[in-house]
C-alpha cells in the first residue's frame, strides 16, 4: 500500500462539503487551517503539492442568498464569480502563515482536450511548482457550459494529476474508501484496502457504493482512478472531514488505494511516441549528442524545418543523415521554428518580436 512519503508530487482534491457549511454557507475555517498544516508538512518534506478545490459556487450562493435547490446555469456562474475570489483569498490566508505562496488556476475541459491549451496549462503549472508555489485549481465555472465542463472535480483532479505528472492523487471524500456496497445500507459491505485493477465487478459495485453526498458519487471516483492509474499515478479515497486528513492518511487511516499501472514519465513518453508527426526538424550532430544526455532541443541545434505544424503538435526529430532520432511536442509552430532555427535562445525575442521559450522541444516532451 502506498504512503505519502513515497511521492514526489501530490494532487489533493477537496470537495465543497468539506470546505463550506451546508447550513450557513460559510467556510469551515478550523478544518481549512488543519489542511494548511498538512500542506505545510508535505512541503517541508520536499513534496510538490497541487490542490484541486471545489467550493466557489457553494460560497457564492451563500453570499448572494441563493436557495439550496438546483441553480440555473447563469445563477451557478454568478455564484461562482462571487465565490471564487473568496475561495482563493481563504487559501491564501491559511497558507501564508506557513510561508507558502498560492496561485489560482481556472480550467475547463477544453483546456485538456486542446493540445495547445494543455501544453500552456502544463507549462504554467510546472513553472509554479518549480517556484515552490501551491496552485489552487478549480473548474472555471463562470464561463464553462455543459459542453465544455468536466462536471465534477474528481475527474478534473485526475486530469490535473496527469498534466503535472503526479505520483499520487488523494480524493478527500465523505467516505473512507471504496466499498463492496453502500455501508450505510448494507452491514455486510466491506472496504477494499487496495485495488490493483478496475474490473467490471468493481465497476458494478460502484453503483451502490458511497454516501451519495458528493456529485457523481463513487462512479466518478472510479473514472478518476482509471485516468490517474493509467498515467502512472496512484490514487487514494479517504475520509476528508477529520482534522489534518493527510497526516491521518499517512498514519494509517482507512482508505482505498488504487495502484498505478506504470510510471508517470513512462506513461507520458508512450503517449507522445504514439502520436503521428505533423512535420519534422533536422538537427546538427551537437544537438543529437546533447539530447542523448538528457538535454532539451534548442533552436541553435536545428538546421532545417519542414511543416506545416502548429505549437503543441508532434514533430519528428531527424539527425544530420536524415534518420529519425525521436519525436517530440514542439513549443513553436513551423513558421516561428523556421525563423529561429540556428539561433541562440537569447535572440528569440528580437527575431519573433516577443519573448519565447528557450527550448523548441523540452526534454520532458520528447521520446528518443
Amino acid at each position: 500500500m502506498a504512503t505519502l512519503s513515497d511521492a514526489r508530487r501530490i494532487v489533493i482534491k477537496i470537495g465543497s462539503a468539506l470546505l463550506v457549511s451546508r447550513n450557513s454557507g460559510s467556510l469551515q475555517q478550523e478544518w481549512l487551517r488543519s489542511l494548511a498544516e498538512d500542506v505545510s508538512w508535505l512541503k517541508q518534506a520536499g513534496k510538490d503539492v497541487v490542490l484541486v478545490s471545489s467550493g466557489s459556487i457553494a460560497l457564492g450562493r451563500g453570499v448572494l442568498g441563493m436557495p439550496m435547490a438546483t441553480l440555473a446555469l447563469e445563477q451557478s456562474q454568478a455564484a461562482a464569480a462571487v465565490g471564487q475570489i473568496r475561495l482563493a483569498r481563504a487559501y491564501e490566508e491559511v497558507l501564508a502563515p506557513h510561508g507558502i505562496t498560492t496561485a489560482q488556476v481556472l480550467v475547463t475541459l477544453e483546456d485538456s482536450a486542446d493540445r495547445r491549451r494543455y501544453l500552456n496549462s502544463r507549462a504554467t503549472l510546472e513553472t509554479l511548482l518549480g517556484l515552490g508555489v501551491v496552485p489552487i485549481v478549480n473548474e472555471n465555472d463562470t464561463v464553462a457550459t455543459d459542453e465544455i465542463r468536466f462536471g465534477d472535480n474528481d475527474r478534473l483532479a485526475a486530469q490535473i494529476a496527469v498534466t503535472v505528472g503526479a505520483d499520487q492523487l488523494i480524493l478527500l471524500s465523505d467516505v473512507d474508501g471504496f466499498y463492496s456496497g453502500n455501508p450505510t445500507d448494507d452491514p455486510t459491505a466491506t472496504r477494499f484496502e487496495t485495488i490493483e485493477q478496475i474490473t467490471p465487478q468493481i465497476e458494478e459495485m460502484a453503483g451502490d457504493a458511497g454516501s451519495g453526498l458528493s456529485k457523481g458519487g463513487m462512479k466518478t471516483k472510479l473514472m478518476a482512478a482509471r485516468t490517474a492509474t493509467a498515467a502512472g499515478c496512484a490514487m487514494a479515497i479517504t475520509l476528508g472531514s477529520t482534522m489534518q486528513p493527510l497526516r491521518a492518511l499517512e498514519a494509517g487511516a482507512n482508505a482505498t488505494w488504487f495502484t498505478a499501472q506504470t510510471d508517470p514519465q513512462v506513461a507520458r513518453k508512450r503517449w507522445i511516441a504514439a502520436m503521428k508527426p505533423k512535420g519534422s526538424v533536422m538537427l546538427d550532430a551537437g544537438a543529437v549528442i546533447a539530447m542523448t544526455k538528457g538535454k532539451s532541443l534548442l533552436p541553435a541545434g536545428i538546421t532545417n524545418v519542414k511543416g506545416p505544424f502548429g505549437r503543441g503538435d508532434a514533430v519528428a526529430m531527424l539527425g544530420p543523415d536524415g534518420r529519425a532520432v525521436g519525436v517530440g511536442l514542439t513549443r513553436y509552430g513551423s513558421r516561428e521554428a523556421a525563423l529561429i532555427k540556428g539561433h541562440q535562445s537569447a535572440e528569440i525575442e528580437e527575431i519573433l518580436g516577443y519573448p519565447g521559450r528557450a527550448a523548441l522541444i523540452h526534454r520532458d516532451d520528447m521520446v528518443l
